[in-house]
Order: C-alpha cells, then sequence, then structure tokens
C-alpha cells in the first residue's frame, strides 16, 4: 500500500497476539475489523439500502460497512475455515456489508448482480487457516470467495490455504 488514495481493510478472526505476531508494526492506511466484543447480526430488513440508504440501521462498530468498502483498494480476510466457509465472525461482518451495494440489477458476465453502490473497484485476498481443512472444504471456500469477489464487483482476487497463522508471516502483502 502507501500510495495516495489507497486504504487497506482487513477483516480477521485472529486473537490480538496472532495479530500482532502477523503484523509487528502498525500498517499505515488500514482499518482492521476483528472481534472486540458482540456483534450484532443482519437482521435481513434491508434497511441499509431502503430507511438509511448505504448504511445499516444497526448502529455499531460495523454499520458502515458500505462505506468503509467504499474507501478501500484492497480487502483482506483472515478466517478461520468452517466448513468450507468463514468464521462466524467474519461472515457476520460480511452478511453487514449489503449496504455496499444498490439493491438494483445489472448484467455482469451474462449473470444478473447487484449494482455497486460506490465508484471503487478492490483487491479481495482471503486467507482461510485450520489444521484439517478437507480438499471438499477448499473448493468449496474457494467458490465461495469467487462468488462474494464477483457479487461484489471486485477488481480480482485471490485464495490462500494454511495450516497455521505462521505460514502466513511475511506473505500477505
Amino acid at each position: 500500500m502507501g500510495g495516495r488514495g489507497e486504504m487497506r481493510l482487513i477483516i480477521s478472526d485472529l486473537e490480538r497476539d496472532e495479530r500482532r505476531r502477523l503484523f509487528p508494526q502498525p500498517l499505515a492506511e488500514t482499518i482492521w475489523l476483528e472481534e472486540e466484543g458482540p456483534i450484532h447480526h443482519c437482521l435481513g430488513c434491508f434497511g441499509c439500502w431502503v430507511k438509511t440508504p448505504g448504511v445499516c440501521v444497526i448502529r455499531d462498530q460495523y454499520g458502515d460497512m458500505g462505506e468503509m468498502l467504499s474507501k478501500c483498494t484492497e480487502v483482506i480476510i483472515i478466517s478461520h475455515c468452517c466448513y468450507g466457509g468463514f468464521s462466524p465472525f467474519v461472515k457476520n461482518v460480511l452478511d453487514r456489508s449489503i449496504s455496499y451495494l444498490h439493491p438494483y440489477f445489472t448484467i455482469r458476465n451474462g449473470r444478473m448482480h447487484h449494482r455497486r453502490r460506490y465508484k471503487n473497484h478492490f483487491h479481495l485476498q482471503v486467507w482461510f487457516y485450520g489444521e484439517d481443512i478437507t480438499v471438499k472444504e477448499k473448493e468449496t471456500a474457494e467458490k465461495l470467495v469467487k462468488a462474494n469477489a464477483i457479487n461484489m464487483d471486485a477488481s480480482d482476487y485471490s485464495v490462500a490455504f494454511v495450516r497455521h497463522i505462521a505460514e502466513m508471516e511475511g506473505r500477505i502483502r
């Protein structure tokens, strides 16, 4: 990062000491979202589309996910792999990000998707960790990240799997 106007968003379920191990120095122009107490689940009310466009009606630290995503050129997700998906915390954060999109539709690559609310495009980088991730779980996770990247209209994406968090050291750009 470091270029003017570039912002990185990191969504992580790491414990604080694990995060410090991966990122011993503070990262400039980075928004960190990590589990710091309870997160309210998305209500599925679509209030972020209808009542308060672009902003979640649940006003907590995750209520401005759409705006946070709108400022990013890169989104990094670090998550324990749970049955080929994200950990509950990461999944909740992503659910609360629907305000990044409009309720209106557009056709991309021959398929219908929601239109982006903002003009930015970001690179999506996902790291799954876990000691016993099966081949089937990896396949499922790869399909999930691809679908998320398409739905969020990411410029590109990457998926990586590691057994232990230490394997990520020096590999996250």
